[in-house]
């Protein structure tokens, strides 16, 4: 059929209401308060037309600048080619929630201000796992195994 480049071509899938969640929205989605500054997702609620995002910016995460009575701004990174491009984008609070991004950072943050505190001084940088620490085999509990490789057969 003609003309399949639409504002909203091939978003059927993607902006559909989850099973058995279709309708209004729950309240508590459009009282959530913004702030300048903070971390948002931007999740497009398909039941709401009116100042959705465009199907790009589903999913992504941005930073509030700018708040009215009626839209958010945020700002949204897109790569554009081989550079990064801070997009400014407007969003109804119903296609908005407040990003959990920053949770286990914050985490840290008081811990090692508590950690300061005590005196205690911590590494700030997180550290990746490492190697199981060393420890003696009891040979007597667990049995040992002697593995090989079967012997090669040729069947014809």
């Amino acid at each position: 059929m003609p003309h399949h480049r639409g504002y909203r071509a091939k978003t059927r899938d993607l902006f559909s209401r989850p099973f058995r969640r279709h309708g209004q929205a729950p309240l508590g989605k459009l009282m959530a308060n913004f702030h300048r500054g903070d971390f948002v997702d931007i999740k497009v609620d398909g039941s709401v037309h009116k100042g959705m995002p465009y199907k790009f910016y589903h999913g992504r995460t941005g930073r509030v600048f700018n708040v009215t009575p009626h839209a958010i701004g945020i700002i949204v990174n897109k790569q554009v080619r081989s550079r990064i491009v801070k997009k400014k984008i407007h969003a109804r609070p119903e296609h908005i929630q407040l990003s959990r991004c920053r949770e286990e950072f914050l985490k840290r943050v008081k811990a090692n201000e508590l950690a300061k505190k005590e005196g205690k001084t911590d590494k700030l940088r997180r550290q990746p796992k490492g190697p199981i620490e060393g420890h003696f085999v009891d040979v007597k509990a667990t049995k040992i195994i002697q593995q090989s490789p079967p012997l090669y057969k040729l069947i014809i």
